[in-house]
């Protein structure tokens, strides 16, 4: 009993080297986020827990030790800072685990003053959030909470139950373009001036993605080998052990058709019929894999809910990042066209827009509803020569709904005007967004 004992508590000193050192080792901080660190920091002084969600190696525990940096070089002591990652290979994932942590902690610090509690991965904890609920009640503005997860039910489950009220959540996702070039080392002066040096970079991102450890590493089969091992982890570890599936080679064989197939619309009668699954479990199946951030469903728009989410209508799948997409699906050629429709989605999800898909006798790739419900009609088309089709769907949009659209837009390859109400804008310029 003394031995696991004192283990909890040297695991706890190991994972909070500041305490020691009274800074944050420079291989935990890596390359900074500004743009999320900052928008993360600003809740800091505020009670309410924050909870930051994404997919497993998007760099999340990176940015956990940017914020602790942050509060280091703002004047927090050291010892007012508890990190711990719930990753660690515990033979038992139960409650008893958090109250042992903090024990240990409060023994070798019991610091004065306000505490910042970093919890990572803490969906591994069966009942973390009854845990959560009573530390956070019973300390009322001593403690600040900053916890992560891999799974979106700790947001829509969990959370929802026992937290209402009690937390404000942030999603990360894989690099953006432009973090990608500050991962690269590449300074961003003049977009129309270095044009080709964008362009060349763009490419590498198209079809290596934003995951971190990829972004920083050069070697083209240790990557195809890290991102395999990505993949095989948010299926094993967030699906078939948490949901204890026991069809496994069918929820591989349904991750794999689904990164195969992104961009497509599919019903789940066609693939239940390609997977050998039924509809139930199909649905079920798609469920778990968008839980754990791999895939994204995409909607039929219809200002009516009911009409959107009908069980008739098409999916459109979506997956989280470009390179996972290409480690792991069936095809050895990933078709740019896709990858480039694939990132457009991911940036509008990593903008917090709200997205769907449209067609009529022609398809509209995304329809975002804005904020004051008017519509923004968006095609992709990886070329500079462009098919009718792609300008006559989104005026049909137009037609359809009215001076309910308030922008057209056509991304491409390279072409950059403004023609018949409708923008085009190349893709690679699209994704750098605004400085903001």
């Amino acid at each position: 009993m003394y031995a696991k004992y004192d283990a909890m508590k040297e695991i706890v000193k190991r994972w909070n080297p500041w305490w020691l050192h009274a800074k944050v080792p420079e291989s935990k901080k890596r390359i900074a986020r500004l743009k999320i660190v900052d928008e993360i920091v600003k809740l800091l002084n505020i009670k309410e827990i924050i909870c930051i969600s994404g997919v497993r190696r998007c760099g999340k525990s990176t940015i956990l030790y940017q914020i602790i940096d942050h509060l280091v070089d703002s004047g927090v002591k050291p010892t007012n800072i508890l990190y711990f990652n719930l990753d660690e290979p515990f033979e038992d994932k139960d409650i008893n685990i958090l109250d042992s942590i903090f024990e240990k902690y409060i023994e070798i610090n019991n610091p004065a003053g306000r505490k910042y509690i970093f919890l990572d991965e803490i969906q591994n904890i069966e009942n973390w959030e009854k845990w959560l609920k009573k530390y956070y009640d019973l300390y009322d503005n001593d403690i600040k909470f900053i916890i992560t997860g891999s799974n979106s039910t700790m947001l829509s489950d969990k959370l929802s139950t026992l937290l209402t009220g009690r937390v404000i959540s942030k999603t990360v996702y894989p690099l953006s373009f432009r973090e990608y070039l500050g991962f690269v080392e590449f300074e961003l002066r003049d977009i129309d001036v270095q044009k080709n040096e964008l362009v060349h970079h763009f490419l590498n991102y198209l079809n290596k993605g934003g995951f971190p450890e990829v972004v920083l590493e050069n070697d083209v089969d240790i990557n195809h080998m890290r991102l395999k091992e990505y993949f095989d982890s948010i299926l094993l570890r967030d699906i078939v052990v948490s949901k204890k599936i026991r069809e496994s080679s069918k929820l591989i064989d349904l991750a794999n058709y689904s990164l195969t197939n992104i961009s497509a619309l599919l019903s789940y009668m066609k693939i239940s019929t390609a997977i050998g699954l039924s509809v139930s479990s199909i649905k079920e199946y798609l469920l778990y894999l968008e839980q754990a951030y791999l895939i994204f469903q995409l909607n039929f728009f219809s200002y009516s809910m009911k009409t959107s989410l009908a069980i008739q209508k098409p999916k459109k799948i979506y997956c989280i990042d470009n390179g996972l997409r290409n480690a792991a699906s069936f095809k050895f050629s990933p078709g740019e066209d896709k990858l480039a429709e694939n990132i457009t989605f991911i940036e509008l999800k990593r903008r917090g827009l709200e997205v769907y898909y449209w067609k009529g006798s022609r398809e509209v790739n995304f329809v975002v509803k804005n904020r004051d419900n008017s519509l923004t009609g968006i095609n992709v088309t990886y070329s500079d020569i462009i098919e009718e089709r792609e300008t006559k769907a989104l005026l049909e949009l137009k037609e359809q709904f009215g001076d309910q659209v308030s922008e057209l837009i056509l991304i491409t390859r390279n072409v950059s005007k403004s023609e018949n109400g409708i923008t085009y804008v190349p893709v690679w310029k699209w994704v750098l967004g605004s400085d903001e």
